[in-house]
């Protein structure tokens, strides 16, 4: 997580791109993340809250769609290094554990009430739902910090949220995650003397279908209490001869970096090293 292009912005920062932020006049039946974003007049941007905030990357994607990120929580010291040096100044990078965050107290601290924040977002650590890692799901300290987002959510009560997690989590052991985290967004919440609840969907993408040179795909569970749906859209990119514009290459995105310089003595010496190192050991 200490690459500001992360997972979460592929896939999401072309979509938000496409989004109109546009407020004003919206029907909560409507269908698209910006229309979630309920209640504000179009010269106020839509605010939203940064959960496992990493490097960046999809905060960036937010901001770049129009949201006013007020808070980005994260925990590993040289991440927020990173958040401090290229987040807007609006944004407050708090550096502390998630489980140490409380939502009355952050909404007290940022002067908003419960039920003001548009969306909250993030990315719950997924070491243990990836393929990669061994799979421990719930059970593992780093899988529970699926419920900590969820807390959050619940304490805060935004209009939308947004959680990205590796695709794996899709299927891990017959969809209990999936079933985990959206029954918990499904439980009623006591608020101004009525009760509400988050209505969930979800879908794995693929970032390569959203105009970026690389197949990258993440599962996207989407939230709102608005009483509206949410649809997912539509791929603009695909396989050449199809309707859509082409799949973005590598190519593509190299062609325009200036010539690279020719390589010093030093480059020239270390790779003859590693060349010898690979001829020896196979790596």
């Amino acid at each position: 997580m200490c690459a500001v292009t992360t997972s979460a912005t592929t896939v999401f920062l072309p979509m938000l791109k496409r989004c109109k932020v546009e407020v004003r006049n919206i029907r909560p039946a409507r269908s698209t993340l910006c229309q979630l974003n309920m209640t504000r007049r179009s010269t106020i941007r839509p605010t939203a809250i940064s959960l496992f905030s990493g490097a960046g990357g999809m905060d960036i994607g937010f901001e770049r769609a129009g949201f006013r990120t007020l808070a980005a929580i994260e925990k590993d010291p040289s991440c927020c290094k990173t958040l401090r040096e290229n987040l807007p100044v609006h944004t407050r990078v708090i550096e502390a554990d998630i489980r140490d965050i409380k939502g009355d107290d952050l909404l007290s601290d940022l002067g908003l009430e419960r039920g003001e924040v548009d969306v909250i977002y993030g990315g719950p650590p997924c070491q243990s739902f990836s393929l990669a890692g061994k799979r421990r799901g719930l059970e593992d300290e780093r899988g529970m910090l699926v419920g900590e987002f969820i807390r959050l959510v619940h304490e805060i009560l935004p209009r939308s949220f947004v959680m990205e997690n590796v695709k794996g989590m899709a299927n891990w052991e017959g969809g209990r995650v999936l079933e985990f985290i959206e029954e918990s967004f499904a439980d009623p919440i006591i608020w101004k003397g009525r009760q509400v609840h988050f209505s969930t969907t979800h879908r794995v993408l693929d970032a390569a279908d959203f105009g970026v040179a690389q197949h990258r795909e993440r599962i996207f569970i989407v939230g709102n209490r608005m009483a509206g749906s949410f649809k997912f859209p539509a791929p603009t990119h695909g396989a050449s001869g199809s309707i859509l514009s082409p799949f973005v290459t590598s190519g593509d995105v190299l062609a325009v970096l200036p010539d690279a310089a020719a390589p010093s003595e030093v480059a020239l010496r270390v790779s003859g090293t590693i060349k010898a190192r690979i001829a020896a050991h196979g790596y």
